[in-house]
C-alpha cells in the first residue's frame, strides 16, 4: 500500500517543505521505502551555499524511519502522536558512506530504503540505503532514542 506526502505530513513532525519525502512505496514490521524528487527544488531547506551537500541524505533516511514508525504505531495525526507516544531523537549514525558529494546532479528520484534491525523502549537501530536508478549515493547506520514528548514527563 502506497502513501502519499499528505499522509506522510499528517503523521511525523516534519511539515511543509521540511517534509521531505514524496510517498511510501512499501512498508512492513521491518522495513520502510519512500521516494523523493524534493532534492531538485532550487528552495530546499536544507540548500546552502548554492548546493545540497550528501550530508543532507542522513535527514532523507531520518524522515523514513519517522514515517516507518508512524506506520507500526499509528495514530490519527502527527499531534496525536506527539501528545501520546514517544519522540524519536536521532542519536548517532556510524559507518555511513556517502557516495557522492552533492545531490544537486541527480536527476532521477531518491529512493530511500530503511530496515529496523533492532527496537524496545527506548529506543531503535536501523540501516538505511539510499539510491537513484541503480547508483548508491548513501548507506549507514542510525541509532533513534526515544523520549518524552516535549511537556509531557515519562
Amino acid at each position: 500500500m502506497r502513501f502519499d506526502r499528505r499522509w506522510i505530513e499528517a503523521h511525523i513532525p516534519h511539515q511543509g517543505r521540511m517534509c521531505l519525502l514524496d510517498e511510501v512505496r512499501a512498508w512492513d514490521l521491518a522495513s520502510v521505502e519512500c521516494a523523493s524528487r524534493t532534492h531538485r527544488a532550487p528552495d530546499h531547506p536544507l540548500r546552502a551555499h548554492g548546493r545540497l551537500g550528501s550530508a543532507c541524505l542522513l535527514e532523507y533516511a531520518a524522515q523514513a524511519m519517522a514515517v516507518h514508525g508512524a506506520l507500526r504505531f499509528p495514530a490519527d495525526t502527527a499531534a496525536a502522536a506527539a501528545a501520546t507516544g514517544p519522540v524519536g531523537m536521532l542519536a548517532s549514525a556510524r559507518s555511513v558512506d556517502l557516495l557522492v558529494a552533492a545531490l544537486d546532479d541527480i536527476a532521477g528520484e531518491l529512493l530511500i530504503r530503511a530496515e529496523r534491525q533492532h527496537s524496545d523502549e527506548r529506543g531503535a537501530l536501523y540501516e538505511f540505503r539510499i539510491s537513484a536508478a541503480a547508483r548508491l549515493l548513501a548507506q549507514g547506520r542510525v541509532a533513534v532514542l526515544f523520549g518524552a514528548p516535549p511537556g509531557r514527563a515519562r
